[in-house]
């Protein structure tokens, strides 16, 4: 089989971003999974912001990826979602990475995670942050727990 014959793979990843004061230390953590592996991530900085961290979540997991996969990230975080879902960052990037009102926060971020949504096929959902799911809660911990490391 040739390796454009060859089915995508299909992930699904889970993250969660945290920071204490805004800016303050932060820490991030994604859950990835596919064909019944699982891996966690996680990773922050000393002085940072909730969005940055969020956003450091997606990017470092899609960028774990090796070859084009069929992804769906699962993020409570209305900002990335509504982001790519809604079209702000399409229109965000035709204005050169400004937003009507004018800078763009974490542009450099959002250019990252632009050039990781060309190579997959990403499907963003929400889900409520602190409720009943179960990978979100893990990537909440790992994420706080990175937060704690970087506060001391």
């Amino acid at each position: 089989m040739t390796p454009e014959a060859r089915e995508m793979d299909k992930v699904a990843i889970y993250t969660d971003g945290a920071c204490s004061g805004n800016p303050g230390p932060g820490g991030w953590a994604a859950v990835l999974m596919s064909g019944g592996r699982s891996k966690e991530i996680s990773g922050g900085e000393r002085s940072t912001t909730n969005n940055r961290m969020e956003l450091m979540a997606v990017i470092s997991a899609l960028g774990l990826l090796k070859r084009p996969c069929i992804v769906t990230v699962y993020t409570d975080s209305q900002y990335i979602e509504k982001a790519v879902n809604q079209g702000w960052l399409e229109s965000w990037k035709k204005k050169g990475w400004r937003r009507r009102e004018g800078e763009l926060k974490n542009a450099e971020l959002w250019m990252d995670l632009d050039g990781l949504l060309t190579k997959h096929s990403v499907v963003f959902k929400w889900v409520k942050g602190h409720a009943d799911n179960h990978y979100n809660n893990r990537c909440d911990e790992l994420a706080v727990m990175r937060r704690d490391e970087f506060a001391r």
